[in-house]
Order: C-alpha cells, then structure tokens, then sequence
C-alpha cells in the first residue's frame, strides 16, 4: 500500500499550497514515501523539496485511508498522513516542477478547487485541535463517494 506523507504551513490566517498543473487543484506540499522513512522524517523532506523551506515544529493532525472505487470495486487504497506547522524558515519557491506555491487565506479552504478530502482535512488541520482520522472513498475521477470522519484530542 502506498503511504503519502504531506504538510500544510498555517502562518498569519494564511496556508501555504502548492497549484497542481493537472487539474489546477490545490494540496499541500507532500508526497510518497520512501522504503523505511518515518511519516514525520517523509513529510519534512517532501515540503522542504517542493518548497525550498523548512517546517518549524510540524506535528501529525491526521491519518486517512484513501479508496478509489470503481463499479463498487476497490481498485486503488493509499494512506496519507497529513501535518501541520505554524511557521517555516526560508523563502518559498514560487514556482516548482510540481506545480506553482501561493499562500492563501484558511478561509478561501472553503472554496479553492481541491479534493473534497482534501478539503476536509486541511480544513482540521489549520482550524482544530486534536487528530482527524478518516477514510475517504472516491470515484477515478476524485468525486467524492464516501467520507467516514473520527476526531479525538489528548485525554479523550
């Protein structure tokens, strides 16, 4: 199964995204990870490689299951792990081969073209405490079918 690791920097009301070329969609910086690298280790090196920055204190705010389906049969399933940080040191690229970086408002989450998922955790992930865990269940073409959502802060 393929493991994602990505992380989204939330500084002054503001979230750093990367545009993707494909379907001009936005995500945050992340991406595979390699043969026996941590999830933090994966998330750090993938935005520092995507955003010529590096993330001050990222720390884990979700884990979700990823599902495409086709015909009611699985075809695809991915893990992504998704991390956030309040600050990066350095000057984002504007541009890189992966696809062009802005910030924007954490409101404007609400209505960017992204995955719906997506949406849903990077919405979690600049505006809550605790974790996210879910499993998002998509078409081959990304529209959402299913989404099942759990949260949980320390001490619950």
């Amino acid at each position: 199964m393929q493991r994602i690791a990505n992380l989204l920097v939330c500084k002054d009301d503001k979230v750093l995204l990367l545009k993707k070329p494909r379907r001009n969609w936005y995500v945050a910086p992340g991406g595979k990870m390699e043969i026996g690298e941590s999830i933090l280790v994966s998330a750090v090196r993938e935005f520092t490689e995507e955003t010529n920055t590096v993330p001050i204190q990222p720390h884990l705010k979700g884990i979700y299951t990823m599902v495409i389906e086709e015909e009611g049969k699985r075809v695809d399933e991915w893990m992504l792990f998704t991390f956030v940080a309040r600050d990066i040191e350095g000057i984002p690229y504007e541009v890189t081969t992966e696809g062009i970086l802005e910030w924007h408002s954490v409101e404007s989450l609400h209505h960017l073209p992204m995955a719906e998922g997506d949406r849903t955790n990077l919405l979690f992930a600049a505006q809550e405490k605790g974790m996210q865990y879910g499993t998002f269940v998509y078409t081959p073409n990304f529209a959402l079918i299913k989404e099942t959502i759990q949260q949980s802060t320390e001490g619950e």
